[in-house]
Formats: structure tokens, C-alpha cells, sequence
């Protein structure tokens, strides 16, 4: 399962949906304001696999080298194929 997230990770929203997918033990993609959550020791303890979107990245200023290393940058064309390629995919939050 892929849950992805849209909001920043000081919004309850945010929190909500990095919950969810924590516990349903499903990956994440950080899309628009929740990139920011690729940020180093944003996502402790999330076992999934992470991805972000790297043109969002890009428009808030944000460098692969202060992101967690485990996470995995995707452009549009990557992210379409991983919504295609999962099972369920959870809306947006």
C-alpha cells in the first residue's frame, strides 16, 4: 500500500498520515508541503520505504544532502509508475 502525503509535518494532517501508514506498515510518497518530512530524523522510527518528489523538493529549497538518506527521490513520470505498480494507493492528506 502507498499513502501519500501532502501536508507539512507540523500539521495534524501531516502527523495523521504518516500514522496511518506507519501502521498499517505501508510506504510513504512526500509530495508538495510534505517534503519537509524528508528532512533528517523527520521520519524516525517509520519502517516503510520513503520517497519524495524531487521537483517539490526543489521549489522549497530543500538539497538531497540534508535529507535522510534512506529516502528515495522520484520525479512525476516515477511517481505515476509507483501508483500504478501498488496494490491500493490511500488519498491524499
Amino acid at each position: 500500500m502507498l499513502v501519500i502525503v501532502k501536508s507539512a509535518p507540523d500539521t495534524p494532517e501531516g502527523k495523521r498520515a504518516v500514522k496511518l501508514a506507519r501502521d498499517m506498515a505501508a510506504d510513504i510518497c512526500l509530495i508538495q508541503n510534505a517534503v519537509y518530512f524528508a528532512l533528517t530524523e523527520r521520519l524516525d522510527g517509520f519502517c516503510g520505504t520513503a520517497y519524495v518528489l524531487n521537483e517539490d523538493m526543489k521549489l522549497r529549497g530543500i538539497s538531497s544532502d540534508i535529507t535522510d538518506k534512506g529516502i528515495r527521490e522520484l520525479d512525476y513520470d516515477g511517481l505515476v509508475d509507483l501508483m500504478i505498480n501498488e496494490e491500493k494507493v490511500a488519498g491524499v492528506f
